[in-house]
């Protein structure tokens, strides 16, 4: 009759690795404290301002878009010229780069798209651009 002796193996744990990371951890912010000792020491004197811009970020490019039976629509609402024109004056006002992004479909009429740019041109918007896409088969020879 066999008899087997089942010895078990107690687990260990290998800390060798857990030690390398609480060392380079504590070498790290020894050396960040450091820094940060130096820069205190530094004596310099940082200028004041009066007038700051603001610290808001500038919109998006606002989009107009003209449709094939000459509706206007400026960010997703149907407009007028002269409802285009205040809400642009507004933006303006607000934010004197804005920049605008004319889309309009290839059946328009230019007239309708000339009135636009118009319009961009007496709410004083400098930041123009008309949206277009290249022909099919100029991408393909790329």
């Amino acid at each position: 009759m066999l008899t087997r002796h089942i010895t078990e193996d107690v687990p260990t744990l290998n800390l060798t690795p857990m030690i390398d990371v609480v060392f380079l951890l504590i070498i790290f912010f020894m050396l960040g404290t450091k820094f940060t000792e130096i820069e205190r020491k530094l004596e310099l004197k940082i200028p004041e301002v009066t007038h700051q811009d603001s610290l808001v970020r500038p919109p998006e490019p606002k989009v107009i878009s003209v449709y094939r039976d000459g509706t206007i629509v400026f960010e997703r609402q149907p407009v007028t010229l002269q409802e285009l024109r205040d809400e642009l004056r507004t933006l303006r006002a607000e934010f004197p780069k804005v920049p605008v992004l004319i889309r309009g479909d290839v059946d328009t009429r230019f007239q309708k798209i000339a009135e636009v740019l118009s319009t961009c041109k007496e709410a004083q918007i400098i930041n123009v651009a008309v949206a277009v896409r290249p022909k099919a088969e100029e991408t393909q020879t790329r």
